[in-house]
């Protein structure tokens, strides 16, 4: 299945406890570049996202957010320092005697002491939270390959049409070829006999200019390497075969070069115009497979 580059894939998974949601956004890109932004406590499951998009996705630029809520009530604990509480006392009473002040500590203002009363997060459970992770992560990949794949098919269709218009060209080329060797002998021989008017010029001589200017432009094996290129392109886009872009891309700068030859040696108007509208196709196309994975 052709797969465009850019998507994006949302996915939000609740159990009660807590709340996932994940959001994927992809563009073209040379090789696979992941950006994760979330939150900190959730950084020890950096390696295993990493990998779990590696085996969906080849190429492209992706953005991927991912957002956490504790929604249970005992997130936060209240830890209670004794032995920290006996020593503010300690001195407390220690400044009571040394400055004959009258000791007002109530417990209250014991409470309030640093670090004798403190809040801390509760011990997370990371497989719990892997699986409700890994669960929201799933629905988004799943989605986002969904959308690139839609896209995928439409530039894939787009590209075969095109690539019919440029098999209707080369067929022109073909045709037209001959044309203008029988058109460059009758100039060549009219050429003469305004020139020479009577004098009769040997058959050979002529044959062999026009054979001179037949090997000039000649783009016989040109044109049969460009339709290949063009039958191998079709052949890989309706094939099977994952992450094709790469070849893809390499077969339109193959193509590319063969209708730049072809455009350098024509030596008629009709060809030449043909040969910008094929190069200009073949740089449509190679623009469409940039976003194929």
């Amino acid at each position: 299945m052709i797969k465009s580059m850019t998507g994006f894939g949302r996915c939000e998974i609740s159990d009660g406890d807590w709340k996932f949601t994940v959001e994927m956004k992809g563009v073209n890109h040379r090789y696979l570049d992941v950006n994760i932004r979330m939150p900190k406590r959730l950084n020890c499951f950096e390696t295993a996202i990493r990998n779990l998009i590696k085996q969906s996705i080849i190429r492209g630029k992706v953005d991927l957010f991912i957002q956490y809520e504790d929604l249970s009530r005992g997130q936060m604990s209240l830890k209670y320092n004794e032995a920290l509480a006996e020593e503010y006392l300690l001195y407390l009473r220690k400044m009571e005697e040394q400055f004959s002040l009258e000791n007002d500590i109530r417990v209250s203002t014991l409470s309030r002491c640093p670090e004798v009363l403190t809040m801390e997060e509760q011990v997370i459970d990371e497989e719990e939270m892997w699986d409700g992770l890994k669960k929201a992560m799933d629905g988004a990949v799943e989605k986002f390959v969904a959308t690139r794949g839609m896209e995928g098919e439409s530039l894939k269709k787009d590209i075969l049409v095109k690539l019919d218009g440029m098999l209707e060209y080369v067929a022109f080329i073909e045709e037209r070829s001959p044309m203008i060797l029988s058109q460059y002998r009758e100039k060549l021989e009219n050429k003469v006999k305004e020139l020479l008017g009577d004098t009769q010029l040997e058959e050979g001589r002529i044959a062999a200019e026009v054979v001179i200017f037949a090997d000039k432009i000649c783009t016989d094996e040109e044109v049969v390497r460009l339709r290949s290129h063009i039958l191998h392109m079709k052949e890989t886009l309706r094939s099977d075969e994952a992450g094709i872009g790469r070849k893809l891309d390499f077969i339109a700068q193959e193509m590319n070069r063969e209708a730049n030859t072809i455009l350098s040696k024509a030596n008629d108007l009709d060809i030449s115009n043909v040969g910008i509208n094929l190069k200009t196709e073949i740089e449509k196309v190679r623009e469409q497979i940039q976003n194929i994975e």
